[in-house]
């Protein structure tokens, strides 16, 4: 008995470690399921894998063979996921934090949306974390502290907001920390002087505030500190200026004051770049900075620095950049530009600044011999004489040279003209004298040439002629002569020239018929001048044409009836000249012309009352005795009606009655051919689409343009897809907005027709131009659908309302101008699409998203995916029949107009109401669905309630309350309550709030005027 449980024992220590193996594989395995499963929920949440790069993760191998993961070789765990640059969309699945074993990271340069999960904190291995260029949006979790073994962590270029985690301070081993170009507010953690192993701390692009904190000058490893483009502010701490580590030092665009230590350059051996660019630095610039053998970018300008530019700076063998612009440098002596002798020993330098000072003397011989890599050179807006040395044309990489608001004389040197590369040059508001050199024109590169308000003289006759590569031109007030002649500026072949300015000078003879072929004018002036003639009624065809001056002139003839077609103009003076005739009638439906004199001319008969003829203020026909009629302000006779003789009568009423007779049958012919053409289109086949009306472009087109649809280019999405920025080479390079439609979701086909027809035909300055399109098949045999429009510099308005939701923090509050002027400019787009068009246009989505707004701040409204057209008869509510369904209508929550809900038809009124809200969101700051609107409150009665005596109250505080006043802000919540009344029978008409805001606006100038 004792024998056998002997053995019986032996056997149960033998089989032991065999179950502990059993058990230990079990569990390994258990471990790999969980890797996977995790995978496969992480690729779940991706709803767009354009090159196919998770088409491997399936069944048919291991996970650790998948794209982009990699696995340890001795346990098998998952310890890398690497799918940068793969423009993948979606969301990062919380799963990712069941990877125990992950040690790097790698999301950067895709399309993920949403936060970034708390989950990942579990991840105590992990290394190295990048997320960067992706959309990413809420706060840097906090749970982030948890990985302890974090040396990398990028978050780089999304839309993260909130402060700065102090918790991160715990990673004593993160190294390398990229937050920059995010909307982080809050200051930066003090905590951070734990991080004792940081060597790279950048946090630029923020809106950060406070002030740097001391403890970063502790960090014994860190050299590249950046915190520029923040609302930092303070001195700069001594014990940062002591950390001898640092050698990038940009605390660019804040607002730090005090002195630049005279010693940084002991203090600071290793720096390579100093940016301290716009703040409030005051006191000189330190000689020691001339220690700095390892600098290369010294950016100080926009400042308050004062005295004398060291002479010594010449021992920065490695400088590349010198930027000392906007200070008060310079004693306008002789002595101020000694420095520049130095700055020939700096091999390396490219570029040059030092306008905006109190430069004097003349401008050394010397500076000739600077590096030859030079590209931009600034000496603008100093006190600077003397001639311009002859040897600028040595710079053959220089792009900028602007010399401009000096005291420069004598001629302008003939080898400027061997500056191939040259791409704007100023030499305005100088005494420069001479003729104007032939050749500069001809430099293909030159897009702005300015010499403007110099003593040049000659005949500019053929100098004109070479000037067909320029976008802006501006030779005025000189003492030039000659004609323009059908070859000046390139009429005669294609041209981009946009603003040309020859006013104040000698000219004559009369403009060339060819002046038509300039479709790219914008700004045209030729006043104070001899030109004669006609003007050319081929004018009406340069259709972006804003501003026209052809004032004191001796032009004659009658003004021509084609400027109607010039719908965005916005100034016309054809004042003291020999116009005969009568005003066009037509020129008061230019939506957008605020000024029109055409005073002291020989014009005659009746004056229109609308429009621009109806703001005394804007319009001048002074000195025509033969006008009558107009609005009383403008003080004319009234127009006598000559009563025709009764002889007549007969032949009126023949001629009358005939020419009724044959109206009536050629109408009749007309309806005829319409309803047999109708006819047939309806049983052809091949009949071609409304939208193949606008010319296509390719898909391979937009491909290149848009860098392979690049998430770098990725500017925004929306309900049916992306929208990209882009370059297309068939427009000049043109800067375009690429939305490309996810044919797969429902209504997106539906969406593409709308907007191409509903924008085919309509053009007008405050509507985003549809460019082209593309209905093409991609190499994978999809469906692909994209539309191309104008690219709006400023982005929507939603992100100026809310800047939490911007990318950048380049945005800044909108003053209340600012407001109202794009307040006019949606409801001149609207009573455009409303009433001016061909056929009225609703568009059935007006939001601040559906806003946009270009670099000089001029609204634009898009996104015409919901748009109806109607018959100009039927557009309204109670008349639309079956053009119309309210079943395609969705609009947005809040701006809908309230009949929507109630299954009525889309309307011009439906329009009204949506603007309505919107102009009460722009002066409240408060959305339509803000949280604080319930129990039957809404955005209409908030404001009615305030009105007049709480107006203050319900004012956005962003708007800078010394730019407004009471009354205007009282009209102009009366107009928006007038717009979004609940009945659209009680809603204004989009004509009358136009014309109202036009009023608010012009009476707000005039007070601020007084």
């Amino acid at each position: 008995m004792i024998l056998c449980n002997s053995n019986l024992f032996l056997l149960l220590v033998l089989l032991v470690p065999i179950n502990l193996s059993l058990l230990a594989s079990a569990d390994n395995i258990f471990q790999n399921e969980t890797d996977w499963f995790a995978l496969l929920e992480f690729k779940r949440e991706i709803s767009d894998d354009p090159y196919g790069v998770l088409n491997s993760w399936n069944d048919s191998q291991h996970h650790c063979s998948w794209q982009g993961v990699t696995c340890g070789p001795r346990h098998g765990r998952v310890t890398a996921l690497t799918l940068s640059g793969k423009s993948l969309l979606g969301s990062i699945s919380p799963h990712i934090g069941n990877l125990s074993f992950m040690k790097f990271i790698a999301l950067n340069e895709n399309r993920f949306q949403g936060e970034i999960p708390q989950e990942i904190g579990r991840l105590f291995r992990l290394r190295s974390l990048n997320l960067s260029r992706n959309i990413l949006t809420g706060e840097i979790p906090v749970n982030l502290s948890h990985c302890l073994e974090i040396n990398e962590l990028s978050l780089f270029r999304n839309q993260l907001v909130g402060k700065i985690p102090t918790e991160l301070g715990f990673l004593k081993k993160l190294e390398i920390l990229y937050l920059y170009t995010n909307n982080l507010t809050g200051e930066i953690p003090r905590s951070f002087g734990n991080l004792s192993s940081m060597t790279i701390l950048s946090l630029t692009y923020n809106n950060l505030e406070g002030n740097l904190p001391e403890q970063l000058g502790f960090l014994a490893n860190l050299f590249d500190l950046s915190v520029g483009v923040n609302k930092l502010s303070g001195v700069i701490p001594p014990a940062v200026y002591n950390n001898s580590a640092i050698t990038i030092f940009s605390i660019t665009s804040n607002f730090f004051h005090g002195i630049i230590p005279a010693d940084i350059g002991l203090r600071l051996p290793n720096l390579q770049k100093l940016e301290f660019y716009g703040n409030q630095f005051s006191g000189d610039i330190p000689v020691s900075v001339s220690n700095l053998s390892k600098l290369t970018m010294l950016e100080v300008g926009e400042n308050s620095l004062k005295g004398q530019v060291p002479d010594n700076l010449g021992k920065l063998s490695k400088l590349q950049l010198l930027n000392i612009e906007v200070n008060l440098l310079g004693s306008n002596s002789a002595k101020d530009l000694s420095f520049i002798a130095s700055l020939t020993n700096c091999s390396n330098l490219q570029a040059l600044a030092f306008g905006t000072n109190n430069f004097g003397g003349e401008l050394p011989n010397i500076i000739v011999n600077l590096s030859s890599q030079m590209t931009q050179i600034y000496v603008n807006q100093n006190n600077i004489s003397g001639s311009i040395p002859i040897g600028f044309g040595r710079f053959v990489n220089l792009f900028t040279l602007n010399m401009e608001q000096n005291s420069f004389t004598g001629v302008v040197p003939g080898d400027l003209n061997e500056l191939q590369n040259l791409q704007y040059l100023s030499l305005s508001e100088n005494s420069l004298t001479g003729k104007i050199p032939s050749d500069l024109c001809k430099i293909k590169s030159l897009y702005a040439l300015d010499l403007s308000r110099n003593s040049f003289d000659g005949d500019i006759t053929l100098s004109l002629q070479n000037c067909q590569y320029l976008k802006q031109l501006d030779i005025s007030r000189n003492n030039l002569s000659g004609i323009i002649t059908p070859l000046a500026f390139g009429m005669s072949s294609s041209s981009s020239l946009a603003n040309v300015d020859l006013s104040h000078n000698l000219m004559s003879g009369s403009i060339p018929f060819e002046v038509g072929k300039l479709t790219n004018l914008n700004i045209f002036i030729v006043s104070y001048n001899n030109f004669s003639g006609e003007i050319p009624t081929t004018l009406g065809d340069c259709l972006g044409l804003e501003y026209l001056s052809m004032e004191v002139n001796l032009f004659q003839g009658k003004i021509p009836t084609t400027f109607v077609s010039l719908k965005g103009l916005q100034h016309l003076d054809l004042s003291s000249n020999n116009l005969t005739g009568q005003v066009p009638r037509g020129l008061q439906t230019l939506t957008f012309l605020k000024y029109l004199n055409l005073s002291f001319n020989d014009l005659e008969g009746e004056i229109p009352t609308d429009g621009v003829f109806g703001n005394a203020s804007g319009v001048s026909v002074v000195g025509n005795r033969k006008l009558c009629g107009g609005i009383p302000e403008l003080q004319l006779t009234k127009c006598i009606i000559q009563r025709k003789k009764k002889k007549n009568h007969l032949v009126i009423i023949l001629t009358s009655t005939a020419c009724a007779v044959i109206l009536i049958f050629a109408a009749l012919m007309v309806c005829i051919f319409i309803y047999h053409k109708r006819a047939r289109e309806k049983d052809s086949p091949a009949v071609r689409s409304e939208v193949d009306k606008v010319l296509r472009i390719s898909y391979q087109e937009l491909y290149r343009a848009t860098e392979g649809f690049s998430s770098t280019n990725l500017i925004g999405s929306g309900s049916f897809g992306f929208v990209y920025k882009g370059s297309l080479d068939q427009h000049g390079d043109r800067l375009v907005a690429i939305k490309v439609l996810d044919i797969q979701k429902n209504g997106a086909s539906k969406t593409f027709k709308a907007e191409c027809r509903a924008l085919r035909n309509i053009r007008h300055r405050n509507l985003v131009s549809l460019l082209t399109y593309c209905s093409s098949i991609d190499p994978k045999g999809n469906e692909f659908m994209a539309l191309v429009y104008e690219y709006m510099e400023n982005g929507s308005l939603d992100k100026w309302l809310l800047p939490e939701k911007a990318e950048t923090t380049s945005s800044k509050d909108l003053n209340f101008l600012e407001r109202l002027n794009i307040t006019i400019d949606v409801a001149s787009a609207l009573d455009y699409l409303h009433n001016q068009s061909e056929v009225a246009v609703v568009h059935c989505d007006l939001k601040p998203s559906n806003i946009l707004l270009d670099k000089n701040m001029v609204a634009h409204v898009g996104d015409f995916g919901l748009a109806r057209l109607l018959p100009k008869a039927s557009n309204n509510s109670t008349q639309l029949g079956s053009t119309s369904s309210a079943a395609g209508i969705k609009g947005t929550i809040g701006y809908a107009a309230p009949e929507y809900g109630m299954g009525l038809e889309a309307s011009t009124e439906g329009d009204v109401y949506s603007f309505g809200i919107l102009l009460l969101e722009m002066f409240t700051g408060r959305r339509p669905t803000d949280d604080t609107f319930m129990d039957g409150l809404n955005l209409h009665n908030y404001v009615k309630m305030a009105l007049p005596e709480h107006i203050w109250e319900i004012v956005d505080p962003s708007i800078n309350s010394k730019q407004e006043n009471r009354e205007a802000l009282a009209s102009i919540f009366r107009v928006g309550l007038g717009c979004s009344e609940r009945s659209p029978k009680d809603r204004m008409h989009m004509k009358e709030v136009t014309r109202r805001l036009y009023h608010i606006r012009d009476a707000f100038l005039s007070l601020c005027k007084e």
